[in-house]
């Protein structure tokens, strides 16, 4: 048990940006707001029998990589914004931790070491989001409005007026959000503001729950005038969002290196970091060398991230996606770039797939792998069951570039890959796409090899938290 007057020395930071220390006793305690090297005093908030967890309350010893954070709403008091959990911490440290963060995972959950590290990815620290979710919240009492991110460790909607990862224009129009909100007959009744922005446009998604009043309209269309953005409404699901006032331009992005322009919806998945995403892709398609004359697989395609980009390249790509409504957004955004021709597009649930589903797509010489959180454990496991036990005119991807958004669901696919697959883990490196949190994105680079004997791997339990800006 911590007592009041010890001093801890921090050693590390884990995956929710908070300090790692181990009290006396030798138990494991996780301090909010404390950096590697500091020495604390803190106030235990949680007791486990392995782990406590604490508030850092005084400091003897500042870490040299701590920093004055570049946003007011930015803290650990009551009320304080909880979208970001690392402006404490020197940019280029956060990039180190997060790369290392990524080393850990694969030593220890996958039992697995690259063999050369690549040079993170990095962009810039501020203004960078394109795309964001902002709660929206009347409060009666007070009779005002917010418009932000949930505060830190809470359901509350954080008091902000300004937000330093947002791109500026959009930071300095969340006053007037309050205030327009403010001014609808529907207040209370309109919980969520989504941001998309692309090819210039910025584009606001308006969830309401009762249908809008004439009046209420009217003010968005005056709203958008002033500060030209672009209305969307979203009365129901994500397949209800519709433009306020047909016609209006087609939001996208562009990856200059490739020719390439994606239009999408501001509810589609795109990365919230267009600048990153521009060098991801130009990385992931250099490390997947893929030529002329080659088939490539673009599992978890998406909209077309990948896949149109490796078009450009291979002589022939299937991108294979869980959602039917994407497969046809892609095959549109294949039309759109005149890669029609070189490109197929294929629903499938990737979490049930098979050995005999993997017969059935057919032999490629590169694989493309960019799964959600949860990882691609389905789709490597069938790669692994079919490199042990071989049929007939089926071969495994020679090489596969693994883009993943959760470095302990990358490892434990990772430990499949070399242990019971047979692949090298030749490459990977950290990306930073979420600057100042605590979200850490990757790049795995696996080559064939021999098949080795067959294995039991430790089972491995992968956390599912999430930061409030992921």
């Amino acid at each position: 048990m911590t007592q009041k007057d010890e001093w801890l020395k921090v050693e590390s930071l884990d995956m929710e940006a908070q300090g790692v220390a181990r009290n006396s006793e030798g138990k494991v305690v996780f301090i909010d707001g404390a950096l590697p090297g500091e020495e604390v005093l803190v106030e235990v908030g949680r007791r486990k029998n392995q782990w406590e967890q604490a508030t850092m309350v005084a400091m003897r010893r500042e870490s040299a990589q701590r920093v004055r954070p570049g946003c007011p709403h930015f803290g650990l008091h009551a009320g304080a914004c909880g979208g970001c959990k690392m402006q404490h911490l020197h940019a280029s440290s956060q990039v180190a931790i997060k790369q290392r963060v990524l080393e850990d995972n694969l030593a220890h959950l996958g039992k697995v070491k690259a063999e050369r590290l690549l040079r993170p990815i990095e962009g810039p620290a501020w203004g960078y989001r394109f795309r964001a979710r902002l709660s929206v919240r009347y409060v009666a009492k007070k009779g005002t409005v917010l418009v932000g991110f949930h505060e830190r460790k809470s359901r509350y909607v954080a008091d902000m007026k300004q937000c330093e990862v947002l791109p500026r224009h959009v930071s300095n129009m969340l006053m007037p959000l309050r205030e327009l909100i403010a001014s609808m007959q529907q207040r209370d009744r309109l919980p969520q503001i989504e941001l998309a922005i692309g090819d210039g446009i910025t584009a606001l998604v308006l969830r309401h729950l009762e249908p809008l009043s004439t009046g209420d309209a009217q003010k968005l269309r005056d709203f958008a005038t002033v500060h030209q953005v672009q209305w969307w409404l979203q009365p129901k699901g994500p397949d209800t969002v519709h433009l306020l006032d047909d016609g209006g331009p087609v939001l996208g992005y562009r990856l200059p290196e490739f020719g390439v322009h994606m239009p999408f919806k501001p509810t589609d998945f795109t990365q919230v970091n267009h600048e990153i995403n521009t060098v991801l892709v130009g990385r992931a398609l250099r490390l997947l060398q893929a030529g002329k004359g080659e088939r490539v697989i673009d599992w978890f395609c998406g909209l077309g991230n990948f896949t149109l980009p490796i078009a450009t390249m291979a002589r022939e790509v299937l991108g294979v996606e869980g959602s039917e409504t994407l497969v046809e957004r892609s095959r549109q955004n294949a039309k759109h770039n005149g890669l029609s021709e070189r490109t197929s597009f294929e629903a499938r649930n990737l979490f049930e797939i098979t050995p005999d589903d993997l017969v059935a797509f057919g032999s490629a010489d590169k694989w493309l792998v960019d799964p959600p959180r949860e990882g691609a454990f389905a789709l490597i496991k069938a790669l692994a069951d079919l490199r042990q036990n071989p049929r007939d005119g089926w071969t495994g991807p020679e090489r596969i570039v693994y883009v993943s958004c959760n470095p302990a669901t990358l490892a434990r696919d990772a430990g499949l890959l070399v242990h019971v697959a047979g692949y090298r883990c030749v490459s990977a490196g950290a990306v930073n796409m979420f600057p100042h949190t605590a979200h850490v994105e990757s790049m795995a680079v696996f080559e064939r090899g021999e098949v080795p004997p067959p294995r039991e791997l430790p089972q491995v339990e992968v956390s599912e938290s999430l930061s409030e800006m992921e």
